[in-house]
């Protein structure tokens, strides 16, 4: 994994003016070439790998929305999380008013504290 050395710019972060390394991501593949590569090693089309990603998609989103978690066998668990402002004061919540927004947080599966996701990782920092 290449990553470069980045000065934190944010002035009201504490980590302001340090630097720290980042990763550098050099491509996005999309979603038909997963489903190309993955149909190269399986006898499924690729219009029935299609289906099912787009289902399974569909699937995933809504049990999110939900707010439930969800797990893949072998991957991970998915879940929402809502970013808001803090208030002094439990009655000054305002939903529309605090809640900045929604990520999406993804935790690796993991067996006996080691995560698949991460083996063999190396760092290499970026040539620029």
């Amino acid at each position: 994994m290449k990553y470069r050395i980045k000065k934190e710019t944010k002035p009201k972060l504490p980590t302001f003016g340090k630097y720290k390394a980042v990763a550098v991501h050099q491509q996005t593949i999309s979603s038909d070439q997963l489903i190309k590569e993955a149909c190269e090693q399986n006898p499924i089309s690729e219009g029935v790998m299609t289906a099912a990603v787009i289902r399974l998609s569909e699937v995933i989103n809504r049990h999110l929305r939900q707010g439930d978690r969800v797990r893949l066998r072998d991957w991970g668990l998915m879940k929402l999380e809502i970013e808001s402002d803090k208030v002094d004061r439990l009655e000054d919540f305002r939903a529309k008013k605090h809640i900045r927004g929604v990520r999406l947080h993804f935790i690796p599966e993991s067996s006996d504290g080691s995560q698949a996701l991460y083996d063999g990782i190396t760092f290499e920092k970026e040539r620029t």
